[in-house]
């Protein structure tokens, strides 16, 4: 850990297989940003979608590179759609939740303070490795490890027809 900055080239990048065909790649993590933050980018496809739930320790920036989301942030919001070149902003503590809309999505998140990644890290697949036998993401590991990160998953997403 140092304030001295940190590069990293694409080769460096750790990436993990999360649900489906749906990849995270860490680009910057709490290790090489003295804590400050953390930078990931996910691939991700139509249907793909982060359930309702609620970060203690970190604010979360949702950059939308390619594709298009539809994303609630507060229980009982609206959805409002994230397209190419979008950002949403979504505070720690305040509920949240998105579904990719497009064929594909390519997502940075930016999570302050870092330690997010460690979640990814713990539940996904580094696909730098072979895969642990019988590999699989359910909802009650996925609940209980996010829970040791901080945050809360507080139920499915919204329906995108209702919003």
């Amino acid at each position: 850990m140092s304030d001295l900055g940190h590069v990293a080239q694409g080769t460096e990048h750790q990436t993990v297989q999360w649900l489906g065909q749906t990849t995270v790649e860490i680009l910057l993590d709490a290790a090489a940003s003295a804590g400050r933050l953390a930078i990931l980018r996910g691939r991700q496809f139509a249907g793909d979608a982060a359930p309702w739930h609620v970060h203690g320790r970190e604010d979360e920036t949702m950059i939308m590179l390619e594709g298009e989301a539809l994303v609630w942030i507060g229980e009982g919001s609206q959805a409002q759609r994230v397209g190419s070149g979008g950002v949403a902003w979504m505070p720690r503590h305040v509920a949240h939740a998105y579904v990719i809309e497009s064929d594909i999505a390519d997502v940075v998140f930016v999570a302050t303070p870092g330690g997010l990644e460690s979640f990814f890290r713990q539940m996904g697949h580094d696909l730098a490795t072979p895969p642990p036998a019988n590999w699989s993401l359910d909802p009650e590991s996925l609940a209980a490890s996010f829970s040791e990160h901080g945050g809360t998953i507080l139920g499915p997403p919204p329906e995108p027809s209702g919003g």
